[in-house]
């Protein structure tokens, strides 16, 4: 029986939503992948046994390694310009379904390119294209974010960074850093990513996930990241806490990425309450929700009944993320009032 202060069940999926953290490789339907590997002839496991390569599965281990294999059997799949144009809309169809009415959908060029070897610039091209598209078809604001890795050599971020700045006027608004943060340095790709800034790009850097605050500090002092993915191990150095508090550093949560990953034990230990309870500039996102099976409705259901978040601190949240938008302050400012005004009819 429904609790009496509890919203009704469908409240959250009904709540406009912003999602600023979410891949499009980890966002490929199901039913596409299917109909991807009879179209290009690609031999893979029935359904089920499918499901559990690009699919966290309950029963599997929660590790970063085993998280990270998913993308493994995800990259066969990009065999033609019409597959990536399809994937890139569906992502934003999904959101829009889930009633996010600003999505920020991050891509990785080179994984996108290497099992043809497309040229990256068409590459980002049919990406920009299909997004616009997607947009004004769903009415779901949709902005995009070039990433590349630091396990790789960083000539091919400094390519892909070009590449982005030459299509700012495309929807692409900023440069994500994502990859091995254990083993890999953000340093290589310092002077990368302040060109970018200084090109008019934001920066986004995955940090404190797999590696420790060290890795927050870096990204805030050395890239000059404008916002934090996940950082949920931020709280290990109450200096580097102390100075993404002092900055207002966004930081971009996935809860349950982060238990998938085996970055927390289970969902109830996250520590998104005692990030918010340091000051700092927590927000709710999904990361790669055909990976993770989830949607961003989801992830603020498990804030409100797991981690004990009020419906007032998660509509904070939700502004919070408008607030941290790579938009033009004029763009900005109009989303944050249509979330006001749509959470008041909704009160």
């Amino acid at each position: 029986m429904q609790h009496a202060s509890s919203p009704p069940v469908n409240y959250f999926q009904e709540l406009p939503k912003v999602d600023l953290h979410r891949h499009l490789e980890g966002a490929l339907r199901l039913e596409t992948m299917m109909d991807i590997a009879r179209e290009h002839s690609i031999t893979l496991p029935v359904e089920p046994h499918l499901r559990s390569l690009v699919q966290m599965q309950s029963e599997e281990p929660f590790t970063f390694g085993n998280f990270l294999s998913k993308f493994q059997t995800l990259r066969l799949f990009y065999r033609s310009p019409e597959v990536i144009t399809r994937v890139t809309r569906e992502a934003i169809q999904d959101a829009a379904a889930d009633n996010i009415v600003y999505l920020e959908l991050r891509f990785t060029p080179v994984a996108l390119s290497r099992a043809e070897d497309f040229p990256l610039a068409e590459v980002m091209d049919w990406v920009c294209d299909s997004a616009r598209e997607a947009e004004q078809e769903t009415g779901t604001v949709t902005r995009l974010i070039a990433s590349v890795n630091r396990h790789e050599n960083p000539s091919l971020a400094e390519k892909v960074a070009a590449l982005a700045v030459e299509r700012i006027p495309r929807g692409i608004v900023g440069l994500d850093l994502a990859g091995n943060e254990a083993e890999f340095s953000a340093r290589p790709f310092a002077s990368i990513f302040r060109q970018a800034r200084q090109s008019g790009l934001k920066l986004t850097v995955h940090a404190g996930e797999w590696a420790g605050a060290d890795n927050v500090r870096e990204a805030i002092e050395d890239l000059e990241a404008d916002r934090i993915g996940h950082g949920v191990r931020v709280l290990e150095d109450p200096e580097t806490t102390a100075l993404a508090r002092e900055r207002a550093t966004p930081f971009e949560v996935c809860i349950t990425s982060n238990y998938q990953t085996g970055v927390v034990r289970s969902l109830n230990e996250h520590p998104l309450p005692l990030m918010l309870e340091a000051g700092l500039n927590a927000t709710i996102h999904t990361d790669d929700p055909s990976i993770s099976q989830i949607t961003l409705s989801d992830e603020f259901i498990i804030a409100h009944h797991g981690l004990s978040l009020s419906i007032d601190q998660i509509r904070e949240r939700i502004l919070a993320a408008a607030q941290a938008a790579f938009l033009l302050d004029g763009e900005r400012g109009a989303l944050i009032r249509r979330l006001e005004a749509a959470f008041q009819v909704q009160a």
